[in-house]
């Protein structure tokens, strides 16, 4: 339960130590429980993983301890781990006792707190500790803990983590750390990491995940939002804040305690003076669909003056769809029928009073760039996309400089490169002699398609950086015996499309 004290890290080089040496890592997992059984555990079914892990081996044991939270005996944990520094430190407890005292004949331990193996970006092995017994992405969240409850690693984070751009900075923020997850990526590009957040639970969470995964320290304040951070600074900034919308804060980890949208929309509007020029600041949020009102407009007037901003849009759902999410998170739906029914309520009156017909999810990237005139892009893209996603996030970005730099006769003077594994794909009556239509379509990144005329088909396949726009154009209007001044007038928004979207990237002019 989430009011049992935290273990110390006093000992966290040599429990990790004991973890690598039993393979207690993703690959190690995976070659154990077998994919079924793997993914079973990440839905939060246990009973494939209990199944393949009935032997005594060390890997097995320390599944059963952290990941499954079933007590082991006193032998086999000695086996598999140094027990008495685990025992003196926290991460263990003998069974029916609070401490490391001594032990009897037959005696059984169990885990404290939930040790779940993740992979760094660059093959790391890393742990990520949070309270035990919940059920991460399962079917009834943390159903049965207190509101000060620590999630572990859920798709939430893993997102979060793939869309933000990593590139060597000075100072990182990691804005209502939770378990850590942020925090711990960011200490690995990050000259200085600072990780807030209102649960004093979570921080300690944080200390025990850095520590264990054998990362630098990180900076910890308690406090909400940038409370605890005043008016300093940072280059880089990441949250996955308590964005539900919800009736009341019943739930700290998810729930945020201003009216609707109003905490996302605060932290979004706030981060702007926390900025520094070029710094990147990535959040998830949930955002209301007004009655009356355009949701891409909304999120625009989030954005703070001074920086660019490109929001994506992932799902919508229904507000009944979405009340009854989060019920079944909190564990609503197993509580008495009745008290499920007003909560229901509760739910779609806060709804109606605010005149919400749907909520939006989605992914939220600020730049901070000074410009007068602001890069915005509001859009929904449900489709799948390719993780990790950081380095298309600052690519789009840089291509947004480069069109607000130009006009239409600065992208004809300029030079193009098509990029990487974008193919073309023809549709239309088998047979036929000429195609319906023309796409271009993404293999990377967004996996973007767009479908295309036979001009911008046929200028996307020659950019190599070699020629100008306006020299491609030319060329084509020849071939396509066309007035080359119209088709130079035409053009320019529809390569600005491309470039806009990834399909064309600016090129050095000296290619």
């Amino acid at each position: 339960m989430s009011t049992t004290s935290l273990p110390a890290p006093d000992h966290s080089p040599r429990l990790r130590a004991a973890l690598l040496a039993a393979d207690f890592t993703v690959d190690g997992l995976l070659d154990l429980l077998g994919a079924p059984a793997y993914a079973a555990l990440a839905r939060s079914e246990t009973v494939p993983a209990l199944r393949a892990t009935r032997g005594d081996t060390p890997l097995e044991t320390l599944v059963r301890l952290f990941l499954l939270q079933k007590p082991v005996p006193e032998e086999r944990a000695a086996a598999a781990l140094p027990l008495e520094e685990a025992l003196a430190d926290g991460w263990l407890v003998r069974d029916g006792q609070d401490g490391p005292e001594a032990r009897r004949d037959g005696q059984e331990v169990h885990a404290t707190v939930d040790v779940r193996p993740y992979g760094g970006p660059e093959g790391q092995d890393w742990f990520i500790v949070s309270d035990r017994g919940l059920a991460v992405g399962g079917a009834s969240g943390a159903s049965g803990h207190d509101e000060g409850v620590v999630l572990g690693v859920g798709g939430a984070s893993t997102t979060l983590a793939g869309i933000t751009v990593r590139t060597p900075v000075e100072r990182a923020l990691d804005l209502g750390t939770g378990s850590g997850i942020q925090a711990l990526h960011a200490a690995q590009h990050a000259v200085r990491v600072t990780a807030t957040d209102l649960n004093p639970r979570a921080l300690g969470f944080t200390r025990l995940t850095l520590a264990l995964s054998g990362a630098p320290e990180v900076e910890l304040r308690e406090g909400s939002l940038f409370e605890p951070v005043g008016d300093e600074t940072y280059d880089l900034i990441v949250s996955n804040p308590p964005f539900v919308i919800s009736p009341g804060a019943r739930l700290t980890y998810r729930d945020g305690g201003m009216g609707g949208d109003d905490l996302c929309r605060t932290l979004v509007r706030q981060t702007g003076e926390r900025l520094r020029e070029g710094g990147f600041a990535h959040f998830l949020a949930n955002w209301q669909h007004v009655e009356g009102e355009e949701w891409e407009q909304r999120l625009r007037s989030w954005v703070p003056a001074g920086c660019d901003a490109w929001i994506v849009q992932r799902e919508v759902q229904d507000v009944t769809q979405y009340a009854e999410l989060w019920l079944r998170d909190g564990g609503d739906h197993r509580e008495d029928p009745e008290e499920y029914a007003a909560r229901y309520e509760a739910w779609l009156d806060e709804f109606e009073a605010r005149k919400t017909k749907a909520v939006g999810f989605g992914w939220i990237t600020l730049r901070k760039t000074g410009a007068e005139r602001q890069s915005i892009v509001v859009e929904e893209w449900p489709h799948p996309v390719e993780q990790p996603l950081g380095e298309t996030v600052r690519a789009h970005f840089e291509r947004q400089d480069y069109l607000r730099a130009h006009d239409d006769a600065g992208l004809l003077a300029g030079h193009f490169l098509l990029a990487p594994e974008v193919v073309q794909e023809q549709v239309g009556l088998p047979g036929a002699e000429d195609p319906e239509h023309v796409v271009l379509r993404q293999h990377r990144g967004m996996r973007r398609a767009t479908k295309v005329d036979a001009v911008a088909a046929g200028f996307a396949g020659v950019c190599d950086g070699r020629l100008s726009a306006g020299r491609i154009l030319d060329a084509i209007a020849q071939l396509m015996q066309e007035d080359p001044v119209l088709l130079r007038d035409r053009t320019p928004q529809a390569i600005r499309l491309l470039v806009e979207e990834g399909f064309l990237e600016p090129a050095p002019t000296s290619l």
